[in-house]
């Protein structure tokens, strides 16, 4: 009876223990899915084996086709894997859609996990425009800019307005925004009222076409002549001056946009009086009547060198972490002042040894100073070694766990009596790590000797 109780135990519990054991983590965010394109949406998973090596199938049953199909991982092994969504047929959801991929294990045990994606028509991923212009521009910027997470490598672009026809090609990378200066020909358009006008692009991938709308605005130029400066990289100096050169009262709208982050480091003078917040963006305006003869000058000035400054000491800092972090062997090497019997001079020189990580064959080589002798008695461990003609002391561990601390000291003293800035060399310390032979230094201690004896260490 006990034998068939533990049979069916057997059996009840076996596939608790060879059942499925991922986890999974996605390391992408914000895919797209853009209809009509012959382009897989991409998911950057990282999957880890917590259980048995296995060959898993990868599924949906949601009208998608998912690739690679199966995907082989270890006992603990970590896998990258790129998970290439593509659409079967025609797919009538728009907006984000949620689904879920199974992981099945070859033991029929399987785990979900919930994917999310954006489905979208081309020409919802675009958006295009112009800064604003008059009549007597003769330039003007146009741009077409990326609005999702998705890599064209290459598209054409045919834009067209009553004030200018021309065509690119290029590529435009996830959120990428790219500008075109367009030269005008004041000829072409010297008749048109201002106002707004329609901008429009034919947007071509692969064999997919997008037509795409924007808005340019023709500002009205009411004999107001307006000069522009734009100077320094790190102190970026925007100077906008408007003079009313007519004889009639002259309104004056004057927009400037900045990004969230450079609003911060940026003063006005005179400041807007309007001031508008669209996303990331937020806007700024000026509105005035000019009397003839009257001008506005706008000063924007952005101060980069802060944020910079700030940025530099981050990275110093995470660079210098990252050294530390890679030392697996620390030395504090530090010096204090021993009153002796016979009136000598004597230091007491204490190192403490710190294995941030294990280590073994271990050796602490020290060097004294010039004109100094070294005390029989020690604190701690014994030198292996004592080569008083070459004033070098050596000790020596077979090895040291990680967090385990050793306290060497000594004392060194001399009959001369020293004055001024006394220094001790850098002790050294020589050991393996997985076979390989490092080497570490500790700091440069010091010394002051006056008339009184004032301790200072580094």
């Amino acid at each position: 009876m006990k034998k068939i109780f533990l049979l069916i135990s057997l059996i009840l519990i076996l596939p608790l223990i060879s059942a499925i054991n991922l986890t999974i983590e996605k390391q992408s965010s914000n895919e797209v899915l853009i209809l009509g394109l012959d382009m897989p949406t991409i998911f950057d998973l990282k999957i880890t084996n917590l259980g048995p090596t296995d060959n898993f199938k990868i599924y949906n049953l949601v009208g998608l086709d998912i690739n690679p199909k199966t995907v082989s991982i270890n006992k603990g092994e970590t896998k990258e894997v790129k998970l290439e969504v593509s659409p079967i047929g025609d797919l009538n959801i728009r907006g984000f859609y949620s689904f879920n991929c199974p992981f099945r294990g070859q033991d029929e045990s399987e785990i979900n996990q919930q994917l999310t994606l954006n489905i979208i028509n081309l020409k919802d991923a675009f958006e295009i425009g112009s800064e604003e212009f008059d009549s007597n521009s003769s330039s003007l910027n146009v741009y077409i800019h990326n609005k999702v997470n998705f890599d064209f490598n290459e598209i054409n672009v045919k834009f067209k307005s009553a004030f200018f026809d021309f065509e690119e090609t290029l590529q435009l990378g996830p959120n990428e925004k790219k500008s075109f200066n367009v030269q005008l020909n004041k000829e072409e358009f010297k008749k048109l009222m201002a106002g707004f006008y329609t901008l429009k692009a034919e947007i071509f991938v692969e064999d997919e076409k997008a037509n795409v709308e924007g808005i340019i605005k023709f500002v009205e130029k009411n004999l107001v002549t307006t000069t522009k400066e734009d100077y320094g990289f790190i102190i970026n100096t925007k100077i906008i001056e408007k003079i009313n050169e007519g004889n009639v009262l002259a309104t004056s709208e004057t927009v400037l946009k900045k990004s969230i982050i450079s609003r911060l480091f940026t003063s006005f003078s005179p400041q807007p009086d309007i001031v508008e917040r669209q996303g990331l963006t937020v806007y700024y305006t000026w509105e005035k009547e000019i009397k003839p003869g009257e001008n506005l000058k706008i000063i924007v000035k952005t101060n980069w060198l802060f944020p910079l400054l700030i940025i530099l000491f981050i990275v110093a800092i995470v660079i210098l972490a990252k050294q530390y972090s890679k030392t697996n062997l620390v030395l504090k090497k530090r010096v204090s002042f021993v009153r002796a019997k016979g009136g000598e001079f004597a230091l007491k020189v204490s190192i403490l040894i710190h294995a941030k990580k294990y280590v073994e064959k271990v050796s602490i080589i020290d060097k004294l100073p010039p004109l100094v002798k070294i005390h029989e008695r020690f604190g701690g461990e014994k030198p292996l070694r004592i080569n008083e003609k070459n004033k070098r002391l050596e000790w020596g561990f077979e090895k040291l766990e990680a967090g385990e601390n050793r306290m060497l000291s000594y004392i060194i003293y001399s009959k001369i009596g020293i004055l001024g800035k006394f220094s001790l060399p850098t002790t050294t310390a020589i050991y393996e790590k997985e076979g390989k032979v490092h080497e570490t230094e500790s700091n440069r201690a010091f010394f002051i000797v006056e008339q009184k004896v004032n301790k200072e260490e580094d």
